[in-house]
């Protein structure tokens, strides 16, 4: 179950791999608290644009498969 405040004020974070110089920044908001059922990811630099949603399982493929860790 997702947790109302989840939908209408998602805790975004910042990617690890973002900087302040300018470059690709990616920001993620887990839904459905710390075990997340769904992630959403947005363009940092446009924070009213397109958000993607992704359930957990294609979210786990993937940050293995960019992890390399993909099987």
């Amino acid at each position: 179950m997702t947790n109302r405040d989840d939908a209408l004020h998602p805790a975004w974070f910042t990617s690890s791999y973002s900087n302040d110089q300018g470059g690709q920044c990616v920001e993620a908001a887990r839904r459905g608290g710390q075990a997340a059922q769904t992630m959403w990811v947005r363009d940092s630099k446009n924070q009213d644009g397109a958000v993607c949603e992704f359930d957990r399982e294609t979210w786990m493929t993937f940050i293995k498969a960019t992890a390399g860790q993909a099987r």
